[in-house]
């Protein structure tokens, strides 16, 4: 039943002409099992019974039960409005958020809806006072999987306001080392360092299409001895290609802030396997033949010159497909082991067959299972290299179905890889775009806070405070300034800038 309290005005004049809201009655604030309250979120209006709120009295809902008895105060410090004739209480929050939180005083858990932003959703929890614990497994990987993003986010926007923010209290060799790192490993941070990666880019082809030319024989000299060497036109290219390299390498670690992580990176270990048999090999053409034979040390420069192919990995360094492609297989692990197994068994029981079969016919080609071991390979993955056939009727049946489960075999799994492939590249595209735009805001936010300001330019951002000494490195949130675009996207902060329903998620 109502309380009393429901039978009374909505407000009355006072003294000064305005209406005001009519005291609570403290006699109807008791809680009780067969209690009813009326919340309205974002104009949708439901009742809701003590009994069912009282299973969860943490929660805010659950706290209303108790409030009248507060006063004013204590109302309006849940709620965002309060209609006391109706006993009524408003909530600017979104009614879709609010259909899926209050699953819990029906089943015990929360499940998040298709089209929600995970985020929104943690903070209209948190709002409603709901723990986490209740949401669904399959919901807290959506979040945990975009609170990553919004983390990686954080991460390139701080990179960028590391890169232009300028400490006056740094040295001048740390404010030039600092601009070195910037020009040779941020090609977007100016136009002479866009210059100089297409210059860095145009030099690894040069090198590999020198690499294979050198081995072409009309393109080769005779030496002393009469042996053909590369052309000294190509030698001395690499020579140059070479140098460009090695002064890259020792700019940037130089320069780089961090050297035992720049020495142990992979692309970093590419860079150097690549400059490595260069010097190596001439070391031994030079020194290594008053210790051994002249042909051991030919030979030992042959070998090195084949660790010249590992040059051409550098191109990853300025193709974002190829670095897709790489964290695309590395993802792909489980469907590349389902690939190599399929194809194994296919090949252990096909070879097999294939021997046994074709053991009748006089002139068989299948000596041994290892021997067809090699004419599944080629069969299975369609081939055919014509080097091992059957000849029998039924030996030509088992290699037809096994180039037939060979195609199902490969075609299985690539599926899966391919979208691991599209999903990282789109992800990847998605952050990038976020993290100018959250740079654009920062700069919209400080230029639009200075004094007779209508426009703002990027120098702007080196006005922004700089971060509190003896905290560790946080997301740069801290120094975003709440925004009331649709598209801002806030990063994790320790402050909680709810959202109003009116608000989008982009």
């Amino acid at each position: 039943a109502r309380p009393a309290a429901a039978e009374a005005p909505a407000g009355a004049m006072d003294g000064s002409g305005e209406r005001s809201l009519p005291e609570p009655d403290s006699q109807g604030s008791a809680a009780g099992d067969d209690i009813e309250i009326v919340v309205n979120v974002g104009g949708v209006r439901q009742v809701l019974y003590g009994d069912l709120l009282s299973q969860y009295p943490e929660t805010r809902l659950a706290e209303l039960i108790n409030c009248l008895a507060g006063g004013y105060d204590t109302i309006f410090s849940l709620c965002d409005d309060y209609d006391p004739g109706k006993r009524e209480f408003y909530f600017d929050r979104d009614p879709d958020a609010f259909k899926c939180v209050i699953e819990v005083y029906y089943f015990g858990e929360v499940h998040m809806k298709k089209g929600i932003c995970p985020i929104c959703f943690k903070n209209e929890m948190d709002f409603w006072k709901v723990d986490l614990k209740f949401l669904d497994d399959c919901c807290k990987s959506h979040l945990s999987e975009k609170r990553e993003e919004l983390e990686e986010i954080a991460r390139r926007v701080q990179l960028i306001l590391d890169d232009l923010g300028v400490d006056a209290a740094e040295g001048r060799w740390r404010r030039c080392q600092k601009c070195v790192w910037k020009f040779l490993e941020k090609p977007e941070s100016s136009c002479p360092a866009r210059v100089v990666a297409v210059l860095s880019f145009l030099l690894i082809l040069v090198s590999s299409v020198v690499m294979c030319m050198g081995t072409i024989p009309e393109l080769q000299v005779l030496d002393a001895e009469g042996n053909r060497v590369e052309h000294p036109t190509l030698e001395n290219v690499e020579t140059a290609c070479i140098g460009w390299f090695t002064l890259e390498y020792l700019l940037r670690l130089f320069s780089s802030p961090n050297k035992l992580h720049f020495a142990l990176s992979f692309m970093n270990i590419v860079d150097v396997l690549a400059i490595l048999p260069f010097y190596v090999s001439l070391t031994l053409t030079h020194l290594g033949a008053r210790m051994m034979e002249l042909t051991n040390v030919q030979q030992a420069v042959q070998a090195l010159r084949i660790m010249r192919i590992a040059r051409i990995f550098k191109l990853a360094r300025h193709s974002s497909g190829l670095q897709t492609l790489t964290y695309a297989l590395k993802r792909s692990f489980k469907e590349l082991g389902l690939l190599l197994m399929y194809l194994a068994v296919g090949i252990f029981v096909f070879s097999a067959l294939g021997y046994t079969m074709e053991q009748s016919h006089p002139e068989t080609l299948f000596k041994s299972i290892p021997q067809s071991f090699w004419w599944a390979i080629i069969t299975m993955t369609t081939v055919g290299y014509g080097d091992i056939y059957p000849k029998t009727t039924l030996g030509k049946l088992n290699a037809a179905i096994s180039f037939l489960c060979g195609v199902i075999a490969i075609a299985l799994p690539i599926h899966p890889i391919i979208n691991n492939f599209v999903r990282y590249y789109n992800k990847q595209r998605v952050l990038e775009t976020a993290a100018k735009h959250e740079l654009e805001l920062m700069e919209l936010n400080s230029s639009s806070g200075g004094e007779g300001k209508t426009g703002g330019s990027r120098s702007d951002l080196d006005n922004l405070p700089p971060e509190p000494v003896g905290k560790e490195a946080p997301s740069c949130s801290s120094r975003l300034k709440l925004s009331h675009s649709d598209t801002f996207i806030p990063l994790l902060t320790e402050e909680k800038h709810h959202r109003t329903r009116l608000q989008s998620c982009k």
